[in-house]
């Protein structure tokens, strides 16, 4: 093994404790019969890892462009360890609870230095090969949670989904000796108070899209005030935390605002499809997990499929053809019923999880272009963060739209399994509508799909 695979394979062995978070979904029954909680307090357990991971990554990013890449992603696989053991060993659920906050500060040192370091142990004209495979490992971990977790559940308990993954964030950091340092450039400041105010508007916007009533709309008005902050300080800062004046280019912009589209596509059917699959379609819930898996695999698929061909075909257009198979899926998803057999919704999830393998990698890869080498940890972060952002409107919006349309149903004297249906098809329905409208405007700046 080269010294450049050999120190990608333990980079991806480290941060493949990030997606085997989801096999913490199918501890959630365990988890609130364990502490006697109501099924609707399981979502802090989301809440206080995702809106921790998400205030710190592009920080986590920039830190990891200063101080190395290396350095960061140790101090990533050690916090994550500790957060693991932490989760593993919670006394009660508020223990439980800081411990995640503890995991979304490792996962963000993790996610905001590994792929610039993944990248540092090749030449550039490998760039997109490394980003297929670092997406790959990434898809193939999110595949394969749900069915370890529901392995590790019934032989182990709950805690086990945690602390299996305290020797494999270890193991990463006793290797890591083996994969070289990038370089960085020295002397660069560290933008403390851009560093804050950007944390500051992540984590209220996070909240604001979690949370419903007063507290939401005042959370909203604080990450509306800290974007403001923030954007005036970047402006004039010599050393800014990440570069505003880039996202004033379309060629910029549009990627990451279909990012953000995507993702919140991609994850509704994460969020309703097992409900569909039970109730509709009339599988266990084994089953249903299985099926969930058909999309991760896809996307494993997808992302080698981008390394292979972004170079040739141009990176903006694997994008837009990533994005319009996504769209594709969703708009068929919506047409979903009764009468939908397995092998055609498991094809219809195949068709969507190739989209998105297809699409993050060449959106990395463009994102990653457009910064200067230096500040790798920062483009890479801002991919995670686009899709952090996706994933966490969807939950928001999409169970809103489910919520209403079900809602019409059964005041239109619907039964319930036929009001089920009538909120699923609406709410991939008008997912499908809006990323369409956003794919149409997109083309008004027509350069932002054309690579230079």
């Amino acid at each position: 093994m080269s010294g450049g695979a050999r120190a990608l394979a333990i980079v991806l062995f480290g941060t493949v404790v990030a997606p085997l978070d989801s096999a913490v979904n199918a501890a959630f029954p365990a988890i609130t019969a364990a502490f006697s909680l109501e099924v609707a307090a399981i979502q802090w357990l989301v809440i206080a890892y995702m809106v921790t991971f998400s205030s710190l990554i592009i920080v986590s990013g920039r830190v990891a462009d200063l101080f190395g890449h290396r350095r960061v992603f140790g101090w990533g696989l050690a916090v994550s360890a500790l957060a693991f053991l932490g989760c593993g060993l919670a006394p009660g659920y508020g223990g439980l609870l800081a411990a995640r906050v503890v995991q979304g500060v490792g996962v963000a040192f993790l996610l905001g230095a590994g792929p610039a370091l993944a990248l540092g142990a090749y030449p550039a004209t490998e760039r997109t090969r490394v980003l297929a495979r670092y997406a790959a490992a990434f898809a193939i971990g999110l595949a394969a949670g749900p069915a370890l977790g529901g392995v590790l559940v019934d032989a182990f308990g709950w805690r086990a989904v945690y602390l299996a993954r305290v020797p494999i964030a270890l193991g990463a950091l006793l290797l890591l000796a083996y994969v070289p340092p990038t370089r960085i450039r020295p002397g660069r400041a560290f933008d403390s108070a851009g560093a804050l105010l950007l944390a500051a508007w992540t984590g209220s916007l996070m909240l604001a899209l979690t949370l419903r009533g007063a507290v939401g709309v005042g959370l909203g008005a604080a990450a509306a005030a800290a974007f403001a902050l923030f954007v005036a300080r970047e402006a004039r800062a010599a050393e800014p935390t990440i570069r505003v004046a880039l996202f004033r280019d379309a060629a910029f912009a549009v990627p990451n605002l279909a990012s953000v589209a995507v993702h919140f596509a991609g994850f509704g059917i994460f969020l309703l499809g097992p409900y569909f699959f039970v109730r509709i379609t009339g599988l266990s819930a084994q089953g249903a997990g299985l099926l969930l898996a058909v999309g991760p695999a896809a996307a494993a698929l997808g992302s080698a499929l981008a390394g292979r061909i972004a170079h040739a075909a141009g990176a903006r257009h694997v994008a837009l053809a990533g994005t319009l198979l996504n769209l594709v899926g969703v708009s068929i998803t919506a047409t979903w019923d009764a009468q939908t057999g397995v092998a055609a919704i498991a094809g219809t999830l195949a068709l969507q999880g190739l989209g998105i393998g297809l699409f993050q990698v060449a959106y990395a890869d463009t994102v990653i272009a457009a910064l200067p080498a230096e500040d790798r940890g920062v483009a890479a972060s801002l991919a995670n963060l686009t899709r952090t952002f996706g994933v966490v409107s969807c939950a928001a919006l999409m169970s809103a739209l489910f919520a209403a349309g079900e809602r019409a149903a059964l005041g239109g004297g619907a039964a319930p399994v036929a009001a089920f249906a009538d909120g699923f098809a609406f709410a991939f329905g008008v997912a499908a509508t809006g990323l369409t409208a956003l794919l149409a405007l997109s083309f008004v700046k027509g350069r932002a799909w054309r690579d230079a």
